[in-house]
């Protein structure tokens, strides 16, 4: 895959680079029938952000995106195409973290997300806006925290952006 992105805001050295911790993760622009796009809404963190998130041990990239969406947005997907890679060096976490990112559609019924308690306590709501509410939704967004306004806001965006949104 190429590489969309990559983020380094904290201006961190290959040398910091080269000690933390890989994280991998697998995100989507995933649309339903209608054409909109699924986000969620971080409510009390003040930003929204794609469905997805980090590979359990052992498991392929298709099948970490399809639990996530499950878990996010209550909805089983399939992949439609590959974007490419976003790369962020997290100094505030000392972890490096490479975002593998797709378009996919929801298959079968929407379902109601399993939030986790992290997440909740966090506010996430699950929303499904037009692709151009979708984007302005996100380029509005004012993370009030480090990780949402550094990483995550500029991620979805570069990602939204390359699946041509």
């Amino acid at each position: 895959m190429k590489q969309l992105l990559l983020l380094n805001p904290e201006n961190a050295s290959e040398e910091d680079v080269a000690q933390w911790q890989l994280r991998e993760a697998a995100r989507a622009v995933v649309t339903d029938e209608e054409g909109l796009v699924a986000l969620l809404h971080v409510s009390k963190e003040n930003y929204y952000k794609l469905p997805g998130g980090g590979l359990d041990k052992a498991e392929d990239k298709i099948t970490a995106l399809r639990r996530e969406c499950i878990e996010e947005i209550g909805c089983d997907v399939e992949v439609t195409s590959e974007l490419g890679t976003v790369v962020e060096y997290r100094k505030i976490f000392g972890l490096r973290q490479i975002s593998y990112c797709y378009t996919a559609r929801v298959i079968g019924e929407k379902g109601i997300p399993d939030f986790t308690e992290k997440e909740r306590s966090k506010g996430f709501e699950i929303v499904w806006l037009s692709p151009d509410d979708a984007k302005k939704a996100l380029l509005t967004s004012e993370a009030t925290t480090p990780e949402g306004k550094l990483y995550i806001v500029p991620r979805d965006i570069a990602i939204l952006e390359a699946a041509g949104f």
